[in-house]
């Protein structure tokens, strides 16, 4: 069995939402899945959630990741390292409590 880690549409006409699934590459696109990695809305390219353990498990397994699978494992990536070295600025209620007294 080859299994393929790729997308799997759940969105509505002009609305569309993907699950980042793990499923056996001759199934249909929204067919059987045996894992579910995360979800993924290309209407403002975002990832809304992502397992990555899930994700190297399957790999790791032998799993081939498709294209726009790829895509959007980097997507995650780039943004969760961008979260993580965002520069925690102090509350500016405290800022402007401290300029009455």
């Amino acid at each position: 069995m080859a299994v393929k880690i790729r997308l799997s549409r759940v969105g509505t006409t002009n609305n569309p939402h993907y699950r980042i699934v793990a499923t056996d590459g001759r199934n249909k696109r929204d067919g059987e899945i045996l894992a579910n990695v995360g979800s993924y809305d290309p209407l403002n390219n975002t990832v809304v959630q992502f397992h990555e353990d899930i994700y190297q498990a399957w790999l790791a397994k032998g799993a081939i990741a498709t294209d726009s699978a790829k895509k959007v494992y980097r997507l995650f990536k780039k943004s969760s390292s961008s979260v993580k070295s965002a520069p925690v600025s102090a509350p500016v209620a405290a800022e402007s409590a401290a300029t009455l007294e």
